[in-house]
């Protein structure tokens, strides 16, 4: 890992000051470096590559609520992470999330969110350290005739014109903040629903939403009192958006 006083393409990251940011040499090392380093005293930190066809960063988080509660960090982050996106996005076009890690634009996957703890970190106690990390699709260029990935995209094919990523990093650690103000203030249900809003519609047309728990209720008449629920605990066992052989975005 390359500390470089939070350098993006030749100046500093403008961040807030709670934050601080180290580059890293590649995209698919920037969780692992993250967890690497993290530890209550690292909190804040921003691992970032930020160049390339796919980039990625990671934010370095210290809960102080048990696990099982500490993890609807995630939701909060992917929120965040959503409005950064949205907020450099051409207009008049929708940013969506699958549940739970996928992040959509124009209806087709640009990339997603991911999040890890210490292993041996029981669910009643507070984990010493939690590691959010994004990655987003730049450009498909190598990646063959589009027509063979339909279902993903880039911020190259939707025309986000910018020419500096780290304005999404510098956006994500705002949104980040005001995302954790919400949920301090008004509660977490109220940092589900802006994550509910913007929800892809289930296929079938069922209801869906994120409870107060960071679970997916979907209305099913199959199920035990007509709900489904998808545990966020066991769905961010895997993260359904990533090529495990090659650390990058499934295209």
């Amino acid at each position: 890992m390359t500390n470089h006083a939070a350098m993006s393409q030749g100046r500093p990251l403008d961040l807030p000051p709670l934050f601080t940011a180290i580059t890293a040499e590649r995209s698919e090392r920037v969780h692992a470096e993250a967890c690497g380093m993290a530890a209550p005293e690292a909190a804040g930190t921003i691992v970032h590559a930020l160049s390339g066809d796919c980039p990625a960063f990671a934010v370095v988080l210290a809960p102080d609520e048990p696990l099982a509660t500490a993890r609807r960090a995630f939701i909060a982050a992917m929120v965040a992470l959503g409005e950064a996106v949205g907020a450099h996005a051409p207009p008049e076009r929708a940013v969506r999330f699958a549940y739970p890690d996928a992040l959509l634009f124009n209806e087709a996957r640009i990339g997603g969110g991911r999040l890890s703890w210490p292993s041996d970190c029981p669910e009643h106690e507070a984990p010493a350290w939690l590691v959010f990390s994004a990655m987003l699709i730049g450009t498909k260029r190598d990646a063959g005739d589009p027509g063979l990935t339909p279902e993903t995209s880039s911020l190259e094919e939707e025309g986000f014109e910018i020419a500096d990523r780290g304005v999404l990093v510098e956006s994500f650690a705002r949104y980040l903040m005001r995302a954790v103000e919400t949920w301090n203030g008004l509660g977490f249900e109220a940092v589900a629903a802006a994550f509910s809003d913007q929800l892809v519609p289930d296929l079938s047309g069922a209801g869906q939403h994120v409870d107060a728990t960071g679970d997916l209720l979907t209305e099913d008449t199959g199920a035990p009192g007509g709900i489904r629920r998808d545990s966020l605990a066991v769905t961010l066992g895997a993260v359904s958006w990533l090529d495990a052989k090659n650390g990058r975005p499934r295209l």
